[in-house]
């Protein structure tokens, strides 16, 4: 605490005088710099507000985002499994149509081995009918 010196009428004006515009100085130094901190203090919390808001946002986002993947990850399984199932139907009916040529090319093939045992047997036929002629000539000369 500040001591001031005393003279007979009580202390010097002057000390007095000077320690209270001291004081006021100090007083509204510090009055200002509180409202200075105060408006400060209200900035950030208006920007702590604002983040707090986007990181409610972001959040939103996120759950969004992970929703949507959730959803394609589904919906691509899903279009998999569709893909395959036509894949297979597919492979089952060219395996089938496969059969059905192979069974028809086999009945063919059967075809034509009768057909090439009904020519040699004609054919067999005709020859031995020619060797008799041929034969019956060298017995009437």
């Amino acid at each position: 605490m500040r001591k001031f010196a005393s003279s007979i009428p009580g202390y010097k004006k002057s000390e007095v005088n000077s320690f209270v515009q001291n004081v006021t100085n100090e007083y509204e130094s510090m009055l200002n710099n509180l409202k200075n901190r105060d408006q400060e203090i209200e900035v950030l919390k208006k920007e702590l507000a604002h983040y707090k808001e986007l990181e409610g946002t972001l959040n939103r986002a996120i759950l969004i985002a992970e929703e949507s993947s959730q959803n394609i990850k589904k919906s691509a399984f899903d279009e998999a499994k569709v893909i395959i199932e036509n894949a297979r139907r597919n492979a089952s009916r060219i395996v089938n149509n496969s059969l059905i040529k192979a069974d028809k090319v086999e009945k063919e093939a059967e075809d034509l081995k009768r057909y090439v045992e009904r020519y040699k047997t004609k054919y067999r036929s005709l020859l031995e009918g020619e060797l008799e002629a041929v034969e019956r000539l060298d017995i009437d000369d």
